[in-house]
C-alpha cells in the first residue's frame, strides 16, 4: 500500500472519530445532558416541520422501525418529541419536536454552521470544487458500501 492510501485512510479515520467525538462535546451541553449523540441525530431526521411518519425518519436514519421506536420512547419521555395519530390515516403515528425538541435541533444546526463556516474560512474558491467532488465520493462509498 502506497504513502497515498495510508495517508488518506488516517485523515479519513480520524476526522470520524474526532467529528463524532466532538459533536458529542459540543452538542450534549448542560441544557440537553440527558440526551445522547445518537438522540440528538432522531431530532434532526424528525426535524421543524408539522410531524414525520416513523417510517420516514427511519429512512432518514437508515435504521429499522423498531429501532427508531426505542430511541423516540426515550425522547419522548425527556419531552423532545411528541406523537400524535395522523388526522388522515389513524394507523399513522407522527412524530413532533417539543419546544424542548426545537431548541435542541437548532443548538445542533448551530453547531454545524459553526463547522461549515470554519472550513470555508480555510479554502478559496478554487478549492471548494476539489473539496464538494472529495465529499461527494465519500458520500458515494459510504452509500454504496452495503449494496
Amino acid at each position: 500500500m502506497g504513502d497515498e492510501y495510508k495517508a488518506i485512510n488516517h485523515v479519513l479515520v480520524s476526522l470520524v472519530n474526532e467529528i463524532w467525538k466532538l459533536e458529542g462535546e459540543a452538542i450534549i451541553t448542560k441544557e440537553f445532558k440527558d440526551i445522547t449523540n445518537n438522540d440528538m441525530h432522531v431530532i434532526e431526521a424528525v426535524g421543524l416541520g408539522d410531524g414525520c411518519s416513523m417510517s420516514s425518519i427511519a429512512k432518514r436514519l437508515n435504521i429499522t422501525v423498531g429501532t427508531l421506536t426505542i430511541a423516540m420512547n426515550n425522547l419522548v419521555n425527556k419531552k423532545y418529541v411528541e406523537r400524535r395519530r395522523s388526522e388522515k390515516d389513524r394507523r399513522v403515528v407522527l412524530v413532533k419536536l417539543t419546544d424542548r425538541g426545537v431548541a435542541a435541533y437548532k443548538h445542533h444546526e448551530d453547531y454545524h454552521r459553526q463547522m461549515i463556516e470554519a472550513i470555508l474560512k480555510k479554502l478559496d474558491k478554487t478549492e471548494l470544487p476539489v473539496l464538494m467532488k472529495m465529499l461527494e465520493a465519500v458520500t458515494e462509498f459510504f452509500k454504496g458500501y452495503n449494496e
